[in-house]
């Protein structure tokens, strides 16, 4: 028997708040997870920690991020969508108010991995409701860089709002005390709105499980456009943890920028998520790929040339290159299957985004210390934005999804 999928809906128009919902639940996860280099240094001074401790703070909720991601994933599948992201809210907002009620570093970190589980639940839940209440992976792809256009923005906000913080000598922990408090009205705005169910009309589909999700990792979509999303966040993670770093040697007439540049490249990246929806309508997205990661490649490269001097320019500018090249492979990635597999596949390559998030900047600290500088480490950066580069080119040449793709969108239109 064939497999077709039918979205019902429970009210006249929920589309429009369950798309805010959305948007609003990837600003919140931006708020906290991009404010955590403004609050390592913090740390470093509260608790007289090592860098590698204070480290900790980005590395935890990575791990379970990507933990649940793999081994939770299912559960937007098996659960419900609404079910599934109440949940990841809830243990959000939790844990946010838990900062409020210790000063120890080591129940920081708890909340902080407690945090990484509850983001894993929620993200691969509304990654799948895309799915639900996208007609095409065109539109779907569409849909996906507004999604990370408000985290852009929530990536602007969070780290300026613990500048504030400490510029009046206030906590950064209000920072997540406003994030639970963000997330407690996201939850009841969940629970009140009327969700669109995918109904599965199939009598030999295996049910959503652990054992299917780790299945995927053997597909060659889902592992494919999972390890390309892991070259792109390797040259992302790379700017927003080492950048900073980099430019402390900077002593030229460009002061003003070097001192703001991690600010222009969220900026950036930002604004240029939002002018993704007019590329993908008047180009292909494979060969907006090709064009936007041989930018970032030759923003790296010619650091590597002219040193800290180009890069005070060149790395903030890399972000309006990267912008769309995250939500639209993990869109594409998502696309390839069925709409009651997008948690599951999903988590998969929220597995790879968040292991890329956490190991990479880790190696390049390692070449770094081991050769002495931290340019050293943006060698290794250029090697992963060259690999992704040569991956574009290929998915451009063979187009290796595009069965997939359109078998997705027939399926859709049935």
């Amino acid at each position: 028997m064939n497999t077709t999928n039918t979205i019902h809906s429970h009210s006249n128009d929920p589309m429009r708040a369950i798309r805010w919902l959305t948007y609003m639940m990837f600003f919140m996860f931006a708020m906290t997870s991009d404010a955590v280099g403004m609050i390592i240094p913090q740390l470093i001074e509260e608790f007289d920690l090592s860098m590698t401790q204070a480290s900790a703070f980005h590395y935890a909720p990575m791990a379970f991020i990507a933990f649940s991601g793999l081994f939770l994933g299912f559960l937007a599948d098996r659960l419900g969508r609404k079910k599934t992201i109440m949940l990841g809210l809830a243990i959000f907002a939790v844990s946010c108010f838990l900062f409020a009620f210790s000063r120890s570093f080591g129940f920081f970190l708890f909340l902080l991995s407690c945090i990484g589980l509850a983001i894993g639940l929620f993200k691969t839940g509304a990654l799948a409701l895309l799915g639900d209440i996208s007609h095409s992976n065109h539109e779907h792809t569409k849909m996906m860089n507004k999604v990370e256009g408000f985290f852009g923005v929530g990536a602007i906000v969070g780290p300026a709002f613990v500048s504030f913080l400490l510029t009046q000598e206030v906590s950064w922990t209000y920072l997540y005390i406003m994030a639970g408090v963000l997330c407690l009205l996201l939850a009841i705005g969940a629970w009140r709105i009327d969700y669109p169910t995918a109904v599965k009309h199939s009598e030999d589909a295996q049910p959503a499980s652990l054992k299917v999700t780790m299945s995927m990792i053997k597909n060659p979509y889902a592992l494919g456009f999972s390890l390309a999303i892991a070259l792109y966040v390797a040259t992302e993670v790379a700017i927003y943890v080492w950048m900073p770093t980099l430019l402390a040697d900077y002593d030229g007439p460009w002061q003003l920028l070097a001192t703001y540049a991690l600010t222009v490249f969220f900026i950036l990246r930002a604004l240029g998520r939002f002018l993704a929806v007019w590329l993908l309508n008047r180009f292909s997205w494979q060969g907006v790929m090709v064009c936007l990661s041989l930018g970032i490649a030759l923003c790296y490269v010619f650091t590597l040339i002219g040193g800290v001097n180009w890069a005070v320019g060149l790395l903030p500018l890399s972000g309006l290159f990267m912008s769309m090249i995250y939500p639209t492979l993990n869109s594409k990635g998502i696309s390839c299957f069925a709409t009651q597999q997008h948690g599951a596949v999903a988590g998969v390559i929220l597995f790879f985004t968040a292991l890329s998030a956490a190991v990479s900047p880790l190696l390049m600290g390692m070449i770094s210390d081991y050769f002495g500088h931290v340019r050293y480490g943006f060698v290794l950066a250029t090697g992963f934005a060259f690999t992704l580069f040569v991956a574009m080119v290929f998915n451009y040449l063979k187009n290796p999804a595009d069965e997939a793709l359109t078998q997705h969108d027939a399926l859709t239109a049935n």
